[in-house]
């Protein structure tokens, strides 16, 4: 099991300021999680007794609607933190993530975040930035599903996505998404978010190699998601 204090990843998020002990704190009381693709890290609904750290892969987080209909939130990364406001509001989960791929996950106990938040000044403030972060997120969300035509949101998603995600070797967004999952980032059906694509792909915006999208005029993207 690797050491905190040795891992690369806390320069991403608020573990970055912890201390020499409390970095060795944290490794002998962390558990190491292997997530494989498709399964659930946190299930909505659910009581959590720490904090999640993602080492490596993507995944999703989402929200089940009254008819089952999955809704895409946000999409996480290594570097990330997942539970802090669950930790803090003692409440349950109220989202689900869901490994896009497998991912490496570190499980990091309750008590020991809530000690140090109460110790350390500097990761308060960086935890309570992330919530803060979160929630204008969250308030962007539903301002755009109200207000924003679905095209508009396609092309937002896409440009969103490759600053998430970077590019692969092809040029191609670093992740593998189903026309359904790209449908439920968006709030559409599926056979729109099929038909859009193909649109963005006949003019020349973007193109469509496998499973991976390639943005190919990022500058008509850019006019798009913002309705010119």
């Amino acid at each position: 099991m690797s050491k905190c204090g040795q891992c690369i990843i806390k320069r991403l998020n608020p573990l970055k300021c912890l201390t020499h002990d409390e970095l060795e704190k944290f490794s002998d009381h962390k558990t190491s999680l292997f997530i494989k693709k498709g399964e659930n890290l946190m299930t909505e609904g659910n009581a959590i007794n720490g904090l999640y750290c993602i080492r490596d892969g993507k995944g999703k987080l989402t929200k089940l609607s009254t008819n089952g209909k999955e809704q895409i939130i946000k999409f996480v990364k290594g570097g990330d933190i997942l539970g802090q406001r669950s930790i803090l509001s003692d409440e349950p989960v109220g989202l689900n993530a869901t490994a896009l791929e497998d991912m490496h996950v570190c499980f990091i106990p309750k008590q020991d975040i809530l000690d140090t938040i109460k110790d350390n000044g500097q990761f308060s403030l960086n935890i309570m930035k992330i919530i803060s972060h979160q929630l204008n997120e969250a308030n962007i969300l539903v301002s755009q599903m109200a207000q924003k035509p679905v095209k508009e949101r396609l092309a937002e998603t896409l440009i969103h996505l490759e600053e998430i995600f970077g590019v692969d070797n092809e040029g191609c967004i670093d992740v593998i998404l189903t026309r359904e999952e790209i449908a439920n980032t968006i709030g559409t059906a599926t056979e729109s978010a099929i038909r859009l694509l193909s649109n963005l792909k006949k003019d020349g915006i973007i193109n469509l190699v496998n499973k991976k999208i390639k943005i190919i005029d990022k500058s008509s993207l850019k006019n798009m998601s913002e309705g010119y």
